[in-house]
């Protein structure tokens, strides 16, 4: 069986190494508890799943604990908030003492309160998002990037089902008080066409027959249980004249086809929506490369009322402003860089733009169209060592 790498490995020992517990977040399947157990390969380990292990925490907290042995994994903490309270007397007992307490969340939520309350200063707090094209080795819309699709791609399509499924039954009703879950799987569906478009609560709330305020609940949670992103748009000294509306991407190709019926490369291919499933797949790409680096997440979008648009502005590391686009034609001209070349006047200096395509077979991996802006293969754009470089 294959082994995938995280990227995010590095950056989880140089938090142990800094704090006394260091806690990872993500969407449930997304490889958490097979990342820490191969990083903190001695640790002793505990799922809080587990209806005896739960009991035994309820009944004594402190007597579970004095029975670990340190350091440990406590794996889907968000079941048991009350040991909260008492790793955060403990951490404080010995503050010289790092990387003791490890802990894992699926419900991005419900944890950071009990995280935000309990251990403020003394918990690193990471996420792990579905594996990049680079860990997985290749990249794939239908099948994305959680890891067991990828070993095991013949049942992806159950595993999609069954994972959808999941996600409504555990986690949307952990989070919040979804009453009726086939709108809300209808909603799901209903979200996926409009994944890359900006969010407009009002027209998605219409055909489902739900108010905007449980609409935004929604989104809310999807986007708190890491199924989709936000991308808001970028202001920096654009004026105001700008579209307000954050863009709704799926942070998985293969859950985001799953939704939209596309269950083959051909039915892929032929949809008028794949050049939308190609731009979540970028926008997952450069969002996985951040947190998996241990960054804030800072990616935007440009649109204004006179009809320029940007896909992607992403503030890179050396400081300096990356535009992209990105486009599904294998052959591409200085005509797809047009919106780039119009706005880089009115970004920072040294701003520089890439026009991001599926380059046919043999195509070079890179070459300059205009001024300022490069082509960029698929290929080479997820390999680069920093996304956009």
């Amino acid at each position: 069986m294959p082994l995938y790498p995280r990227e995010i490995v590095p950056v989880l020992q140089r938090a142990a190494r800094s704090f006394g517990a260091v806690v990872l977040t993500g969407p449930r399947r997304a490889g958490k508890t097979f990342a820490l157990r191969k990083t903190f390969a001695s640790a002793s380990y505990a799922l809080l799943e587990d209806p005896d292990v739960l009991a035994r925490v309820r009944s004594d907290p402190r007597g579970f604990l004095d029975d670990l042995r340190l350091p440990a994994i406590l794996d889907e903490i968000q079941n048991a908030p009350e040991l909260l309270p008492y790793i955060r007397s403990r951490i404080d007992a010995a503050p010289s003492q790092k990387g003791r307490w490890i802990l894992t969340g699926s419900q991005t939520f419900p944890l950071m309160a009990g995280v935000t309350e309990s251990m403020a200063g003394r918990a690193a707090v990471l996420e792990l998002l579905p594996l990049s094209a680079r860990e997985a080795g290749r990249w794939d819309l239908l099948l994305g990037g959680y890891p067991e699709v990828r070993l095991r791609p013949k049942g992806a399509a159950l595993w999609f089902r069954s994972y959808v499924q999941t996600y409504l039954e555990r986690d949307v009703r952990a989070v919040t008080q979804v009453r009726d879950l086939t709108t809300f799987r209808r909603f799901l569906g209903l979200l996926a066409t409009r994944n890359g478009a900006p969010l407009n609560k009002s027209e998605l709330a219409a055909p489902l027959g739900v108010s905007v305020p449980t609409l935004t609940q929604w989104v809310s949670v999807l986007e708190t249980t890491g199924v989709v992103a936000l991308v808001p748009p970028y202001f920096e000294n654009l004026g105001k004249r700008l579209l307000k509306a954050p863009k709704v991407y799926f942070l998985d190709t293969g859950v985001l086809c799953h939704l939209l019926g596309l269950d083959s490369r051909q039915a892929l291919a032929r949809s008028p929506l794949s050049g939308w499933v190609l731009e979540a797949f970028v926008a997952g790409e450069i969002l996985k490369r951040q947190i998996s680096g241990g960054r804030a997440r800072e990616l935007y979008y440009f649109r204004d009322q006179q009809g320029l648009e940007v896909d992607f502005i992403v503030p890179a590391e050396d400081g300096k402003v990356r535009l992209i686009e990105v486009k599904q034609s294998r052959t591409v001209h200085p005509a797809d860089a047009r919106n780039i070349a119009a706005l880089l006047p009115r970004i920072q200096r040294g701003a520089s733009g890439l026009v991001c395509h599926v380059a046919a077979r043999g195509t070079p991996g890179e070459a300059a169209l205009v001024p300022g802006v490069r082509r960029m293969s698929i290929d080479a754009f997820v390999g680069a060592p920093e996304l956009g470089a």
